[in-house]
Parts: structure tokens; sequence; C-alpha cells
């Protein structure tokens, strides 16, 4: 298969993730991928062209597109654009007494403009950080998760969508419990365990649906977060490493290195002097 699992980690301070999409200056393309999470790609100035399972979305000022969980899909971004991105952990639609195992959305419905103005507030407060702004985010995205599940949801999923979706979400759960516990000692054969499966299918499993083997994803998640310390935090580069799984600061390094071209260490100063 041509495309990869992605990592989807929230905000430091959110239950989800909002941010800015990278391709603003055109030029770009995120290639095929997919994630547990739901996605909303809401482009506020330009426009972009968005992929989903090969079918093509152009999406101008004020339009966005929604996208379930595990569905494949790539992004080609030509021209400078403002696109604000929302990624939602499927685990917070659990809280709901529904099946969260078969949610599956709408790509729009009548109430888009009410939508597009929660995700807009929510950034808006997001950037501005007035008192409070952190209630203030939150009012907004329970309504809108609100939203999601009272207009946007299919109450029935074909049993075609079901069977695609049936091998991503069993990896996708894999993967859902190794980013919680990912500073824990993560063996292949102790996850393999934890899920019923033997190492041998298991490894099979990341390499075909994921696109890359179990140790490098983990590796790929640790070197991430602790990407995520060095840069929001003073703690020491040891003890990141430490923090983040890894056995020493040398393995911290090493990995961090081939990601960033950089050590750790170097990295953070490079960063903090262009800031």
């Amino acid at each position: 298969m041509d495309f990869r699992h992605e990592l989807v980690l929230p905000n430091e301070d959110l239950p989800f993730k909002l941010f800015v999409f990278e391709g603003s200056n055109g030029n770009y393309q995120v290639s095929k991928h997919w994630h547990r999470s739901i996605e909303i790609f809401l482009v506020l100035e330009g426009s972009i062209d968005f992929y989903i399972n090969s079918q093509r979305y152009r999406l101008s000022e004020g339009q966005f597109i929604l996208v379930n969980s595990n569905e494949v899909h790539s992004v080609d971004s030509p021209r400078p654009n403002f696109t604000l991105v929302l990624q939602i952990p499927r685990g917070l639609f659990e809280k709901d007494p529904g099946d969260a195992d078969r949610l599956w959305f709408r790509r729009s419905c009548g109430k888009d403009a009410r939508l597009v103005s929660l995700i807009r507030d929510m950034q808006e407060r997001y950037v501005q950080r007035q008192p409070g702004h952190l209630f203030g985010i939150l009012s907004d995205f329970y309504q809108m998760m609100y939203l999601l599940v009272s207009d946007y949801r299919v109450p029935e999923v074909d049993e075609e969508r079901k069977k695609q979706n049936k091998n991503l979400d069993r990896l996708s759960r894999i993967t859902n419990y190794i980013q919680v516990n990912y500073r824990e000692e993560l063996t292949l054969e102790g996850v393999a365990h934890i899920f019923g499966f033997s190492p041998a299918y298991l490894s099979k499993m990341f390499q075909k649906y994921a696109g890359i083997n179990y140790k490098t994803y983990l590796l790929d998640l640790r070197t991430e977060a602790g990407f995520r310390l060095l840069m929001n935090t003073e703690i020491p580069v040891g003890e990141i490493a430490l923090e983040c799984g890894f056995p020493d600061s040398r393995s911290f390094t090493k990995a961090f290195r081939r990601r960033y071209g950089l050590p750790p260490a170097e990295y953070r100063r490079k960063k903090r002097v262009e800031s």
C-alpha cells in the first residue's frame, strides 16, 4: 500500500489538535496517509485540493472537508492559503452512549455555517489568549462535537465501508495504545500478547497498513514527544530522553538528529535564537 499511518497528538493544553496548515505558502503536498482521528480542514483564504480515497475536492475560502476515521487522504496545496486543521481523537466520542465504533460523518450538512463559525472562534481564542480563553475554546469545541453527533452523523454505515475500515481500525487501536504508553517498555512481543496476536502477525500488520515496521513507529512517536518537550520546556535533554521512553540521552540524540538534522540541544539553541 502506498500510504502511511500518521501520528496525531493533541495540543498540550487541549484534548484535540488545532493548528494552521503548514502548506500556507503553497507548493506543498501531503502524501496519502490515515489516522484514527476525525479531521476537519477549513480554508479561510485561498484554496487547496483535497483527496479522500482518490476523490478530489477543491476547497475555496469558507469551505471545509470532514475526514472520517481511517479514511486515506492527501492534500495538494499549490497556491498560498490560510487553512485551519482540527483533529479530534475518536476516543472523545466514546463518552457518548452511541455506538462510537461505527462513527461515520457526512462531509457537510445544512448547518455548515455554524460549524465554520465555531472553528473560527476556537482559533481566535487560541491566538488571542485572553483570560479564560481555554474555557471559551472548550465551550465552542463541545458545541461542535454535539453538532457533529446530532446533525452530521450517518445513522447506518454500509457493509462495504465497515469492511474497508476493519483492518485499519484494528491497527488504530494498537497505535492508540502505544501513543498512551510510549514511555513504558513496549516490545513487539508484549504488545502482540496484549491484543491477542502473534509477534509475526503484528509485525506484518504494521508493515502493510502503517507503511513502516513496529520499531520505527515507536521510535518516531518517542522522538516527536521529545521534540515537543524540547521546544516547550526547559527540561534537560537527558531527562527528556528518559521521560519519552529512550534508555539514555545518546539514543534520543541519535533518533532526533536523524529526523531533525541536528542534535536536540543544538536544535533548541538554534530555534531560541531565531525566535
